[in-house]
């Protein structure tokens, strides 16, 4: 069975298959921290899965808003233009949360929160938290991910 375990203090996304590590890489979550509160731009803790994978056959780059793509293929100089963007790029894995109370329903709802592995600028820098609540990744870590799970993945989120 496919997993994946991201790890806070260590800023990594690691998927593992029947005990083995497939892959391991460098990622940014929240400069806000942890918490599963609406509107905190925290990342959640706790157990997850993939909700919906969202993006395929788009080109790398591509930019996303509302999960859907602008037509817009990310640049440096669309960065320029754009500083108060933040960029969700080439794929989305959409999380939804698995333990009532904690990460579902109600103001502590993952899927709702629009809690997302998502891809970011290359320019930008993995292993610190830097993100607005979601699990950024480079894309091609991210293109590599995508192609391995599903919908239904299992996530664990923790500290």
């Amino acid at each position: 069975m496919m997993k994946i375990n991201i790890s806070i203090p260590e800023q990594t996304c690691t998927l593992i298959e029947d005990g083995t590590v497939l892959s391991e890489v460098a990622i940014s979550t929240a400069l806000n921290g942890v918490g599963q509160q609406k509107d905190s731009g925290c990342t959640p803790l706790g157990r997850h899965q993939i909700r919906a994978c969202i993006g395929a056959n788009q080109p790398e780059n591509t930019v996303f808003v509302a999960r859907r793509p602008t037509g817009e293929i990310y640049t440096p100089e669309l960065d320029l233009e754009f500083p108060e963007r933040d960029w969700i790029l080439t794929r989305i894995l959409w999380l939804s949360g698995l333990e009532l109370g904690k990460n579902r329903l109600e103001n502590v709802d993952t899927m709702q929160r629009y809690i997302y592995i998502h891809g970011c600028p290359d320019s930008l820098p993995m292993g610190k938290p830097l993100s607005h609540g979601c699990i950024r990744m480079h894309n091609k870590d991210l293109l590599t991910l995508f192609d391995l799970v599903k919908p239904g993945t299992k996530v664990l989120i923790h500290e």
